[in-house]
C-alpha cells in the first residue's frame, strides 16, 4: 500500500511539473512595430498601451516597443505583421492607396473639427462594417490624426491666397489642394524642413502637432485654420500571435480597444492647443480664422473627391453612400 501511495505521489508531482511549468516559462513577449519617431502620437499612443496592457495583465505580457521604423517602415507595416515579422505595427491606411478602401472615407474632407470625434466615428465604422480589408489580422484599436491646417512663410488670409501657393502634402491632403487652386508637393515629412528654407514649398498642409513636434513653428509662422481632412491609423496584431494569446489576456485587450481610440484622440486634440501656444509664446505665431462663407466656398470645390471615393468604393463592392451616411450620423452623435 506504501508503495502505491508512493507511485500515486510522483505521479501527481510530475502531472504538476507539466501544468505549472508554462506559468514558469515566464511572461508573453510581444513586439510592437511603429514607423514615426517616438516622440509623435502614434509612438505615445503606443506606449500608452504597452503600458496598460502590462498593468491589466499583472505583467503576464510584456511588449517591446520599436518606434522609428526599426522594426518595420510605414508602407511595409501591414505585410510585415502578417508575416509574423512583428507581434503587431500601427499602421497609416492612406499610406497604402487602395488597400483600404472604407475605412479610409474618414480621410475625405468632410468636415471633422477634432481627433477625438473622428476617431470614434472611424472605430464606429469599423465596428458597424468589419470590413474585409482587416480579415487578415487581429484589429487593436484605431484613431486619426487631428484635421490638417496650412502652415505657412506667407501668410494665407482668404481661399484667394492659395492659388498657386506651393504646399507640401500628402495622399487626400494633396488632392485637396489641387482642387482649392494650389500646388500640393509630395515629400517626405523629414525633407520638409529644409525645402521651406530653400524657398521650394511655402508651407504644408498637416496636423497642426508638427509645429512643435518637428519645430515647424521655425519656418511658418502663419497657420490658417481649415480642418479639411484627417489620417486614419490602426494597431493590428499577427492572427497567430492574437490565437496564442489566453481568453483573459485576448478580452483584456479588446476592452481596452475602444478606450485607447478616444484616448488617443483626446491627446491628440490636447497635445495640439499645447503646440500652438508653445509656437505663439515660442515664435510668435499668427493665426488666421476663415469665416463662414470662405469654408463653404472652399467645401463646394472639394466635394467631388466625396463623389471620387464613392465610385471607387463601389468597385470593390462597397456601399460608398451608405458608410458616408454613418459617417455623418456618428459625427454629428460625437460632436454633440
Amino acid at each position: 500500500m506504501s508503495r502505491f501511495f508512493a507511485l500515486t505521489a510522483v505521479a501527481v508531482l510530475f502531472v504538476a511539473m507539466f501544468v505549472i511549468s508554462p506559468v514558469q516559462a515566464g511572461p508573453v513577449m510581444l513586439r510592437y512595430a511603429n514607423f514615426p519617431p517616438a516622440s509623435t502620437f502614434p509612438c505615445v499612443q503606443m506606449e500608452r498601451w504597452k503600458q496598460e496592457v502590462e498593468t491589466r495583465t499583472a505583467g503576464q505580457v510584456q511588449v517591446q516597443t520599436y518606434p522609428g521604423g526599426t522594426l518595420l517602415g510605414a508602407k511595409n507595416m501591414l505585410r510585415g505583421v502578417m508575416k509574423g515579422q512583428a507581434d503587431m505595427g500601427c499602421l497609416c491606411m492612406s499610406y497604402q492607396p487602395g488597400v483600404f478602401p472604407l475605412t479610409t472615407v474618414t480621410e475625405l474632407p468632410v468636415g471633422f473639427s477634432s481627433s477625438t470625434v473622428a476617431s470614434q466615428v472611424l472605430w464606429d465604422l469599423y465596428q458597424l462594417y468589419t470590413p474585409k480589408e482587416f480579415a487578415k489580422v487581429k484589429v487593436l484599436a484605431m484613431f486619426t490624426s487631428a484635421p490638417t491646417n496650412i502652415m505657412s512663410r506667407v501668410p494665407v488670409r482668404t481661399p484667394q491666397d492659395l492659388e498657386g501657393l506651393e504646399l507640401r502634402a500628402s495622399g487626400m491632403a494633396s488632392s485637396v489642394l489641387d482642387r482649392l487652386g494650389a500646388t500640393p508637393v509630395s515629400m517626405p515629412m523629414p525633407e520638409t524642413p529644409e525645402a521651406l528654407q530653400k524657398g521650394l514649398v511655402k508651407g504644408l498642409l498637416s496636423s497642426l502637432e508638427v509645429m512643435k513636434d518637428m519645430n515647424f513653428a521655425e519656418y511658418c509662422p502663419y497657420v490658417t485654420r481649415t480642418d479639411f481632412q484627417v489620417y486614419p491609423f490602426a494597431v493590428v496584431m499577427n492572427m497567430r500571435t492574437w490565437n496564442s494569446l489566453s481568453p483573459a489576456v485576448q478580452k483584456t485587450m479588446d476592452d481596452l480597444a475602444r478606450e485607447q481610440s478616444v484616448w488617443t484622440g483626446t491627446y491628440m486634440d490636447a497635445h495640439v492647443l499645447d503646440s500652438l501656444a508653445w509656437s505663439k509664446k515660442t515664435y510668435g505665431l499668427t493665426t488666421f480664422e476663415l469665416d463662414d462663407v470662405q469654408k463653404a466656398a472652399m467645401q463646394e470645390k472639394v466635394m467631388p473627391l466625396l463623389e471620387e471615393w464613392k465610385g471607387k468604393a463601389k468597385d470593390k463592392g462597397i456601399d460608398g453612400e451608405a458608410v458616408l451616411t454613418d459617417l455623418y450620423r456618428l459625427k454629428k452623435v460625437y460632436q454633440k
